[in-house]
């Protein structure tokens, strides 16, 4: 090669280079976000879930994508979750949507509402139905992307500090409940109160409040409510299968390499995933040690049961009425369950109930 050549030949692939390496070094950027939670540090369930996230992005990105966890309270309070990601005070955040029905109470639908889906059809309603393209659209007014990160599966009815033996027994009693339950049960006499997990506690035992849900057995024996009040009810029918979220800012979401997007949306569908298991897993001992605590096991009536459903069509009816968001994303979602529920009673709850008729004769 003469020397003219190799000095054009060297230039060029120098020049390729230089193209190169920016593009390369672009796709695997440094970013440090942060992320608060809903949730206390004592609940290694819920935390635990951002932890993990936080530790899977990292390891597939071999340190480059590096997501701080902060609990309920350090950088905002619980309920200030989805504030924080919308006005980017954090790139995210992992919260219950239902949280935020004080902005618009078609949040509540995308976690767990009354007589909503189960766990299993969040799940299908989200990855294979309308569900994630309608939270992409309403949450595109809120300046946020949200990704199903966690699912408590079917939780209780809560502590309450007298027995609930018929509907008007709920009248006049103050209950800390999250979400769009309240309202259902507001129109029964019930005073809804929403408080922060790590508060629900002092408000039992100062008598600020008479009774108080928070998920099921394994976080309810943490939190110390068999502590204070005895009476636990089943089932709770306000959250049948209620899906947590993680919430990222969109502006942010929407500046990551598509490399990092794949990675976030698989770090939170294995969180999906983990979260729901860890409960199953975790419950049923709990729940023994509860009982042999004192608790006193209680379910809610068939009469009670169906006061609340009846109060629960009340205010869907009322609320689609006038919110047309709210009245598209529950049209989806009620459409969705009656179909699932054609195929539950098919197999899986007759499967289920043999199994449970079996192990109680066994």
């Amino acid at each position: 090669m003469k020397r003219r050549q190799f000095l054009t030949a060297m230039g060029a692939g120098a020049a390729a280079t230089a193209i190169a390496a920016p593009a390369i070094a672009q796709s695997s950027p440094t970013l440090k976000w942060r992320l608060t939670a809903s949730w206390p540090k004592s609940l290694d369930t819920l935390y635990g879930t951002c932890e993990l996230i936080s530790k899977y992005v990292s390891d597939a990105t071999d340190g480059k994508f590096q997501i701080q966890v902060f609990a309920a309270g350090e950088i905002v309070p619980g309920l200030q979750v989805l504030d924080a990601v919308q006005n980017g005070t954090v790139e995210l955040g992992h919260s219950a949507q239902y949280y935020y029905i004080g902005k618009d109470p078609t949040w509540a639908l995308f976690c767990a509402v009354p007589f909503g889906l189960n766990a299993r059809q969040q799940n299908a309603w989200f990855y294979h139905a309308d569900g994630q393209k309608l939270i992409d659209d309403f949450g595109a007014k809120f300046n946020t992307k949200c990704l199903l990160a966690g699912n408590t599966g079917c939780q209780m009815g809560g502590w309450f500090n007298k027995e609930i033996k018929e509907p008007g027994d709920f009248k006049g009693l103050k209950m800390r409940i999250g979400g769009w339950a309240g309202k259902t049960l507001g129109k029964l006499g019930l005073v809804a109160q929403q408080i922060a997990g790590g508060d629900i506690y002092p408000a039992l035992e100062k008598g600020t409040i008479d009774a108080a849900e928070w998920v099921g057995p394994y976080d309810d024996e943490k939190l110390g409510f068999y502590k204070i009040v005895k009476f636990y009810y089943y089932p709770g029918w306000w959250e049948g299968g209620t899906a947590n979220h993680l919430l990222i800012n969109l502006a942010k979401w929407n500046e990551l390499p598509k490399g990092y997007k794949s990675i976030l949306e698989a770090a939170a569908a294995a969180c999906n995933v983990q979260q729901q298991a860890d409960y199953d897993a975790k419950n049923p001992q709990a729940l023994k040690r509860l009982v042999a605590n004192g608790t006193q096991l209680r379910p809610f009536t068939q009469a009670t049961m169906e006061a609340c459903l009846k109060a629960s069509n009340e205010v869907n009816a009322e609320t689609s009425a006038s919110n047309p968001d709210y009245k598209k994303v529950l049209d989806s979602m009620q459409a969705f369950r009656r179909d699932e529920y054609l195929w539950w009673q098919v197999a899986e709850y007759g499967y289920d109930s043999f199994m449970i008729r079996s192990g109680a004769k066994g």
